[in-house]
């Protein structure tokens, strides 16, 4: 392994993100029980958790500088929250902790027999307000950021925040997971999105994913790229690409998007990328855009292996806010994001992560960039808790 040669840290590793934090009580069962059911659970654990919090603390462990800004209480799940963050290396500087109220909890139910979770979320009181921060708390939280990143939720302070990126020509990371009121004021900022799967087609209303993207980059002229992940099908990525002279001749994006699924090799199981040329790509009934379709897949898990996929978009966008960093092109980061995810579902597997093995970049570099071959590692070390 000492022989293979691993691109530089990036140089610009200050990244800001806002949002979610919360407590998480994760209980694993057999089966999810039905109305009026009682359980025995295999395995409990608490953790922190919360979407930005989850998604910076990936971008911590890949040695990224992530600063939270967020609100918890003077309460025991606060002061919880706040020693995990700290012990991850997420700068919680910019917390706001409010001396009386309730930090916000989650209760995450991991089913082993169809692999799912079903999250019951307690919201905290009191909300973040803009008056919570001050202008020069902004000021600091921002200097020498290379991306802020929202995860979509608190929408009338995020956009607040959003704006004072913009206002400093920050680009922006958007986690655009459902509609949500306010969320536009963020979107209409944003220079990156990443989307679950329905968000795009409920967004849009148009009839088809590909269709969708293309709506959304008409839509929000300062886009430059929207991501919408697929869970075990992997990802699509829509890239806007400005050229004095572009390609004369245009292509229906979803015949588009299927030639590229017919490219796909279903025996490899790491992850790849699958792209298009710079083309235009037309959406009926709602415009063109020119730029590249990209095809990501996911890394094939056996069954037998796959315990939980809590976290797993949080960890994919911690992946691409170390790529917009390092100026991955789409082609690395896609397969690096989704070889991070793949470490994901083995977590509740790992009794205890030894201090000098914490940190994951250098396997998963490595693997991503030597060419796609595999790197027999522990699956223990490169586990995600």
């Amino acid at each position: 392994m000492a022989s293979h040669s691993l691109p530089p840290l990036p140089k610009q590793r200050i990244i800001v993100g806002f949002g979610g934090t919360c407590l998480d009580y994760l209980a694993v069962v057999a089966n999810f029980p039905k109305p009026d059911d009682k359980c025995r659970s295999r395995s409990m654990k608490m953790q922190g958790g919360g979407d930005a919090a989850n998604t910076l603390t990936c971008a911590a462990r890949l040695d990224l500088n992530p600063r939270l800004i967020s609100k918890i209480a003077d309460d025991m799940p606060g002061s919880s929250i706040l020693r995990e963050l700290e012990a991850d290396g997420v700068d919680t500087s910019f917390l706001v902790v409010a001396k009386e109220g309730v930090t916000p909890f989650s209760y995450v139910i991991v089913d082993q027999k169809t692999n799912t979770r079903t999250c019951i979320f307690t919201p905290g009181h009191p909300p973040l307000q803009p008056d919570d921060l001050s202008p020069s708390n902004l000021e600091d939280a921002m200097r020498g950021a290379s991306v802020v990143y929202f995860d979509g939720r608190l929408t009338y302070t995020a956009a607040f925040v959003a704006r004072e990126a913009a206002r400093r020509n920050i680009p922006i990371l958007l986690d655009a997971e459902k509609k949500r009121e306010g969320l536009y004021d963020i979107l209409v900022l944003a220079r990156y999105a990443v989307c679950a799967a329905k968000f795009p087609q409920a967004w849009t209303e148009a009839p088809t994913i590909g269709s969708a993207l293309v709506s959304m980059l008409l839509r929000l002229p300062k886009l430059k790229f929207v991501i919408v992940t697929l869970g075990a099908m992997g990802c699509i990525m829509l890239e806007r690409i400005d050229t004095e002279q572009p390609p004369t001749e245009e292509v229906d994006v979803d015949s588009l998007l299927r030639s590229l699924e017919q490219r796909k090799d279903n025996t490899v199981t790491a992850p790849i990328c699958i792209s298009s040329e710079v083309v235009s790509m037309r959406a009926e009934g709602i415009g063109t855009v020119h730029g590249k379709l990209f095809l990501g897949t996911a890394e094939k898990i056996p069954p037998s292996e796959l315990i939980d996929t809590t976290g797993a978009g949080d960890a994919f966008i911690g992946a691409v806010l170390y790529g917009l960093c390092a100026e991955m092109p789409p082609e690395k980061m896609l397969p690096f994001a989704a070889k991070v995810v793949s470490r994901l579902p083995f977590a509740f597997s790992c009794a205890k992560v030894e201090e000098s093995l914490y940190n994951i970049s250098f396997w998963l570099l490595t693997t991503i960039y030597t060419h796609g071959r595999e790197i027999n590692v522990n699956k223990h070390i490169l586990c995600f808790l």
